[in-house]
């Protein structure tokens, strides 16, 4: 075993030794399934592709946690439970949690137009074509309502099939994404600049990927006059006991936040993208990205799928409603609607490394309507880009965790992430 992943795997082996027993008695996890996983999470770290990951699994009451490996690709600390890791794109289902509070409370309405809140997209223009020029348009034929936001159909979107079209290309050159390398403006002038553009599509006409989470957070802070963050924090963060989740890492928790690598797609060789002190996430930003911008460990994030699985409540608390849960949790597409995005998942496997194959999409989060791996229909959550996996499965009360400090420019953590839902899925002993 490498040095990577000696003194952590002896943890792992404590806690596997620990647990299984009580997996077996009330879990329906099999002892013999959960030292699979573990070798398998090994495997992938011994190989020198992933310096660190933690990863949970939890069903029936009894939770299960790997931590191997270590913070940097060559070496120094071990990756501990309490790591904390960029979210990325996992940071959607979470977010879209703040919407739902305004729901249950009628603050929101899902056919109400944004126009009151948002009046930078009054009145909107639509392109002719998707790769025509930006002026080339037609009115929009109704206007953006609550409901496209939280669905992600509200007419612009991350298309990478459209690379190279003046309207991806205008996108870029807003700053209205948080893959560039100057950071995103503040959300008045981000949504300033959004209103400059014209929409791909007719409002609630397809789903595109990303622009819809972050309106969500400008959305958000304009119906409660409060930021983004804070809003979040006091009705869905506090109250789970979420106590390391945030859009930065303070000072006194950022030697627990590892370097993130964007491994260069010719090579392999491991490159920074991020560092943890001086880094993009040392400081708070100036655009809370509901998109992306979360900071989180798997015991925070394990509360907020458990409390999906309980319909809304955590112990005693209510948190969203039961309908309001089920509203994110089942498909809120029609096939005309995803269809883009299913041909996309069908089309180019090859450069999302089997990543997106779910079938539907809830409010934030990816829902699965056909069977076409170990994870049954009705499973939801989604996958980040910084290798992060999180998802839950009503059927079997299921809640798996995967984070690792590793970029999707090349295949290895979108490998481990299948390997990881693989073995816990054949861990399952009923």
């Amino acid at each position: 075993m490498t040095k990577n992943s000696t003194s952590s795997a002896r943890l792992a082996d404590e806690r596997t030794t620990r647990s299984t027993t009580l997996a077996d008695r009330r879990s329906g996890f099999s002892g013999a399934g959960l030292r699979r996983l573990r070798d398998v999470l090994v495997r992938h770290v011994d190989s020198g592709t992933i310096p660190g990951l933690v990863a949970l699994v939890s069903r029936g009451g009894e939770t299960h946690v790997e931590a191997i490996g270590t913070m940097r690709h060559d070496g120094g600390a071990p990756m501990r439970r309490d790591t904390i890791f960029r979210m990325a794109s996992t940071s959607k289902p979470v977010s879209i949690a703040a919407a739902m509070v305004l729901l249950d409370e009628c603050r929101l309405r899902l056919d109400d137009p944004v126009e009151p809140w948002l009046p930078e997209l009054a009145d909107r223009q639509v392109l002719k074509r998707i790769d025509g020029p930006l002026d080339d348009t037609v009115p929009a034929r109704r206007p953006i309502i609550v409901r496209d936001v939280l669905t992600s159909t509200f007419g612009l979107g991350m298309d990478m099939t459209s690379l190279g079209t003046p309207i991806m290309g205008a996108i870029f050159e807003q700053g209205l994404t948080p893959d560039l390398p100057e950071p995103m403006p503040e959300p008045d002038e981000w949504l300033r600049r959004l209103g400059t553009l014209p929409l791909m599509h007719q409002p609630g006409e397809r789903w595109q990927y990303h622009i819809g989470s972050d309106l969500l957070g400008v959305l958000v802070a304009r119906v409660t006059g409060q930021p983004f963050e804070t809003f979040l924090r006091e009705r869905v963060f506090d109250p789970l006991g979420m106590k390391d989740t945030g859009f930065y890492v303070p000072a006194d928790k950022i030697d627990r936040l590892p370097i993130l690598y964007a491994p260069n797609p010719q090579t392999g060789e491991f490159t920074v993208w991020d560092e943890a002190a001086g880094g993009r996430w040392g400081q708070p930003p100036a655009f809370p990205g509901g998109g992306g911008g979360l900071v989180s460990t798997v015991d925070d994030y394990h509360a907020y799928f458990r409390m999906l699985l309980n319909h809304g409540t955590h112990g005693n608390q209510r948190i969203l409603s039961r309908p309001a849960v089920e509203l994110m949790t089942t498909n809120r597409l029609t096939p005309e609607q995803q269809a883009a995005r299913t041909a996309m998942a069908r089309d180019n496997v090859h450069i999302s490394f089997g990543q997106g194959q779910h079938g539907g999409w809830g409010f934030g989060m990816a829902v699965r309507t056909y069977r076409g791996d170990y994870a049954p229909v009705g499973q939801f959550g989604w996958d980040g880009g910084s290798g992060t996996s999180s998802y839950a499965d009503p059927d079997n009360q299921l809640t798996g965790i995967l984070l690792t400090q590793v970029g999707m420019s090349v295949p290895n953590a979108a490998r481990l992430i299948h390997d990881f839902w693989t073995t816990t899925y054949q861990a399952i002993d009923d």
